[in-house]
This record gives structure tokens, C-alpha cells and sequence, in this order.
């Protein structure tokens, strides 16, 4: 669906992801993990056509993102940007700016429009919030707010940048349960995350970074198991099974 072809990109000439070479599933989660300055953010841009690459392509469905005019490839991606104003609007107008690239001249929302905004707010449980101001919200609230414009967007693949920094550990694993859910929806879900634990996790695929280059992009088990998160973190990690969840669970601890 998305590969990004032997891109390099950076800003004002300065190459910050060099020679980068993958293709992101259709129906998967990706998580993009590695140390902060890696390239996580810019490879996140250069894919949704936020960045322009100083080398290489990207390619959305056989065609070069290059190639398309804007509307319609935000008819195909959406990107949540980890760092956001707060506009001072209310919750059902902000989740109506996923529309735009549907609405006409007259920006003036259809049946359909609406419909697909209520839907977006009940799946992710903010009715309830749709004439309170933005502001007025917690940053968990809001960041569910926010997930809801992206799927009142309605596109197949999802770029989020750290959906989950700032928030209390009962957020992260709500947002977390709902990536998962927008997966079974069919969507294919690109993520940068910091957690280790929850990338390993949640994720169908990892992709680790370092100094702008590709380690390894495989299952989280093969990288675990090919222990270069414990060379490029410096750290040491373990995997634990959890009997009464039958389920893995990660450990990561300072390496000795």
C-alpha cells in the first residue's frame, strides 16, 4: 500500500533518514521505535507527504505520492502530529475538520458528512463531550477527540506521532485499545512510539531506528529476539510469561 523507496530526507539540507527502504501493510500496526533524534517523526512525514525527500519515492498504491494533488491524498492519509494547538472550539466542530477533504466549495457538511462525525464520536465514546469546548477537556479526552477527526477522515492508513506521550497509563492503554480496534477496521495503522513495552506489545510490526537508518523491520518477536533494541537502547531485556493472561509481557532494565 505505502512503500517508501530508497528515500533520504531532512531539513535545510541536512539529512536526518538516509536510504530508507520499507513497505508498510495493508491491515497492520507498525511501530516505529528508537532513540530520540533517530528519525521517527521525519520518516512519519516524508510518508504522509508532509516532507518532500531530497532522494528516493514514495509510493501510495502503485502511484508516486509525488504524482497526487493534496485532496486526494488526504482521502487516503491522515496524520496526528504529536505536538497540537488547542483551538478554541467545540468537540464536534474540531472532529468535522476530518471532512474538509470531502466538503465542496461551499464547505458547508452534507448528510453523509454528519453522520460520519456522529459515528466518529460514538466509536470513540465522546458524544457526550460534542458542545464542550476543547479546552475544557483532559488531554486523554482530547487526544480521543482527536482520533475521532482522524477516523471522521475516513482513510486507510493512519500515521500517528506518539498517541500516547503525556498521558496517565489508563489513557495510553484506552488509546492503545482503540489502534487495535481501528485495525480491525481494516485500517493500517504507523505509529512513532517511545514505550518499548507497548510497541513490542501492540504491533504487528516493529521498526527500529537508529541515526537515520532502518536496523531491523520484522515481527516483535524477531527483533526481540535479535536483541538490537538491547544495543541501541543499552539496555537489557527479558520476555515473561503472564500464566493467568497467557500472554507475553516485556522487562526492560539498565544494562549492567
Amino acid at each position: 500500500m505505502i512503500r517508501l523507496k530508497d528515500v533520504t530526507a531532512g531539513y535545510n539540507g541536512f539529512e536526518i533518514i538516509k536510504d530508507i527502504d520499507l513497505s508498510f501493510e495493508k491491515g497492520s500496526i507498525t511501530s516505529i521505535i528508537g532513540k530520540n533524534g533517530c528519525g521517527k517523526t521525519t520518516l512519519l512525514k516524508v510518508a504522509s507527504n508532509l516532507l518532500k525527500p531530497y532522494r528516493g519515492d514514495v509510493i501510495l498504491n502503485g502511484v508516486r505520492i509525488s504524482d497526487l494533488d493534496r485532496n486526494k491524498i488526504a482521502k487516503q492519509i491522515s496524520f496526528l502530529p504529536q505536538v497540537r494547538s488547542i483551538p478554541n472550539i467545540t468537540v464536534s466542530s474540531l472532529v468535522m475538520h476530518g471532512r474538509f477533504p470531502y466538503l465542496g466549495f461551499s464547505r458547508i457538511p452534507s448528510k453523509e458528512d454528519r453522520a460520519k462525525v456522529e459515528e466518529a464520536m460514538r466509536k470513540m465514546g465522546i458524544t457526550k463531550y460534542k458542545d464542550k469546548n476543547l479546552r475544557e477537556l483532559s488531554g486523554g479526552e482530547r487526544q480521543k477527540v482527536y482520533i475521532a477527526m482522524v477516523l471522521a477522515q475516513d482513510t486507510d492508513v493512519i500515521f500517528l506521532d506518539e498517541p500516547t506521550t503525556y498521558l496517565d497509563i489508563n489513557h495510553q492503554l484506552e488509546i492503545l485499545r482503540i489502534v487495535k480496534e481501528l485495525k480491525d477496521m481494516g485500517k493500517t495503522i504507523v505509529m512513532v512510539l517511545h514505550d518499548l513495552t507497548s510497541g513490542l506489545t501492540y504491533s504487528d510490526r516493529i521498526c527500529l531506528m537508529e541515526k537515520g537508518r532502518i536496523v531491523i523491520y520484522d515481527t516483535p518477536q524477531a527483533v526481540f529476539e535479535s536483541k538490537e533494541i538491547d544495543r541501541v537502547f543499552d539496555i537489557s531485556s527479558e520476555q515473561v510469561y503472564i500464566k493467568s493472561k497467557e500472554e507475553i509481557q516485556y522487562v526492560f532494565s539498565l544494562s549492567s
